[in-house]
């Protein structure tokens, strides 16, 4: 039995997805590596130097996402992938066999690198390939693996952090070795699944896009009415883009269609890092220090944090497409507000000094509650909204900037995170309230509603969408251009059909007539 179209389209961006889960496992493992006292008696970090390790990770991943840019336009997704991958492999070996800590920082530059291939042109990939029906679900895959791999990356080294001793190098070694594997499998696998039908037909090569976009959406069948007006709309919009739309970054910022998308996707990546979710990836032990929870516990309790967030990214994915984007994004983040707020008076009425276990469990509930609510709904759509709002010929170009703005200022709260919290200690999360209160008054004044429509209609929207969202209604400006083709497809299919069986029954008659005369 053949599988639903839209299931194989789900399960290659499965697949597709496992370049996220490097970033995750990353994100996960890093906490867990400086944490380690064979970590610290090999190379006797200082503070910062200990955020060296986190930010030269992410600033090679600032570079990636820029170079992803223009590799995936030329060469195409599924050789951006393999490149990311390749690029990887290296890095995780260089962080594995490190004997001094500029070694180390080298393969988290180049591991970061690789990683930023592959986070900017996973989504990317996934949103070419799906339904418009299911794109929300099918590239909230990267949020929801970047899960797995934290998942993952939690309990492994909870595992060497706890099963070796202090003096054994293994403790760290083998967490960061690890990620090499999928790295490997993806590489290696990558080209037994379709290019995507966009940038085939934006290339030249319109008969394999065609014959993907079937394969994607009919089992192959060219005939079929979704694909047919699919591949006519993509026609006429690549046509069009090659002879108005943006040809080089700079453009990008000309265009005003263009110039609101990339505003908005770059305030989107960087609103997310300013919710505070890279401060606690990166230095739970550090924070929960602050309110007098151990290295062994704080490991324990983000592995347990990271099943809360798998759980929470799972519920996005069934959801988003029903729910949108817009107002889940601007919920998310009152809802973190309110869980800083509550860790932030827990810190302040309740230092390390202060033993009272009701506070400690109260702070570390309220990590959980916090990551329930990013996990749910900024982090997916991080992923989601830039990956959906630009139209062939910028899209690439496009989600470059916004991913390199994303590791841009993860970068910089990987830097300014322990010295900030070893200076002003709790009052560092005042950050965090603000950024997020005014990320949801940000996103409910400027943000339209992206969910559902297809990818070649999204210039359309942002061209005739008013700046100032409140107020308007998306039936004025929404275009609907994608299901009036099919309607029309199909109509002429049925006029084809009826004709073929009118013209039967009258070659029918014609032929009773001559017998009869005969």
């Amino acid at each position: 039995m053949r599988l639903p179209p839209k299931w194989y389209q789900f399960l290659v961006s499965v697949f597709a997805s496992l370049g996220s889960f490097l970033y995750g496992y990353d994100l996960g493992v890093i906490a867990e590596v400086v944490a380690c006292q064979s970590f610290k008696t090999k190379f006797h970090p200082s503070t910062s130097q200990s955020g060296g390790v986190v930010s030269m990770f992410t600033g090679g991943a600032f570079f990636g996402a820029f170079f992803a840019g223009p590799s995936g336009d030329k060469f195409g997704r599924r050789a951006t992938i393999l490149f990311g991958a390749l690029i990887f492999c290296l890095g995780g070996g260089l962080q594995t066999g490190a004997q001094n800590i500029g070694f180390l920082w080298g393969g988290r530059f180049v591991a970061g690198l690789g990683v930023g291939f592959l986070t900017m042109i996973i989504p990317l990939y996934q949103a070419e390939l799906a339904h418009p029906s299911i794109r929300g679900r099918i590239t909230a895959l990267q949020q929801f693996m970047l899960g797995v791999g934290s998942l993952c990356a939690s309990w492994i080294g909870y595992g060497t952090y706890t099963g070796f001793s202090g003096t054994d190098s293994r403790q760290w070694r083998l967490p960061l070795g690890i990620q090499i594997i999928p790295a490997a499998i993806l590489g290696l696998l990558i080209f037994l699944f379709p290019e995507s039908p966009r940038w085939l037909i934006d290339h030249g090569h319109s008969a394999d896009g065609m014959r993907v976009l079937a394969q994607l959406h009919a089992h192959g069948d060219e005939n079929d009415p979704w694909v047919k007006a699919e591949y006519e709309q993509i026609q006429e919009s690549v046509t069009f883009e090659h002879e108005h739309e943006a040809k080089s970054y700079k453009e990008l910022f000309v265009d005003r269609a263009s110039f609101r998308r990339v505003f908005l996707t770059t305030a989107l990546q960087a609103s997310v890092q300013m919710t505070g979710v890279s401060a606690i990836q990166y230095y739970s032990v550090t924070i929960f220090a602050q309110i007098g929870i151990n290295g062994q516990d704080t490991l324990k309790y983000q592995a347990i944090n990271s099943v809360i967030a798998l759980i929470a990214q799972f519920f996005c994915m069934l959801f988003i497409d029903h729910f949108g984007r817009r107002w889940p994004l601007i919920i998310g983040n009152l809802g973190n507000m309110v869980t800083f707020i509550i860790a932030t008076i827990l810190l302040a009425l309740y230092p390390p000094s202060v033993n009272n276990t009701a506070a400690h469990w109260g702070f570390i509930v309220m990590t959980w509650v916090y990551n329930f609510s990013f996990s749910a709904t900024c982090g997916p759509l991080s992923w989601i909204i830039p990956a959906e709002v630009f139209d062939t010929r910028t899209r690439s170009k496009g989600v470059s900037i916004a991913t390199a703005t994303s590791f841009a200022f993860n970068t910089m709260i990987g830097q300014v995170t322990p010295q900030a919290m070893k200076s002003v200690h709790y009052r560092y999360y005042f950050l965090f309230i603000i950024a997020n209160l005014t990320n949801a008054i940000f996103f409910y004044m400027f943000l339209p509603e992206t969910a559902r429509l297809p990818l070649e209609e999204m210039t359309a929207l942002f061209k005739h969408a008013p700046w100032f969202v409140p107020g308007s209604s998306k039936e004025e400006y929404r275009p609907r251009d994608l299901e009036l083709r099919v309607s029309i497809v199909e109509r002429k299919m049925e006029l084809e059909k009826e004709h073929v069986e009118h013209t039967g029954a009258e070659n029918v008659a014609n032929e009773e007539t001559e017998r009869k005369r005969e």
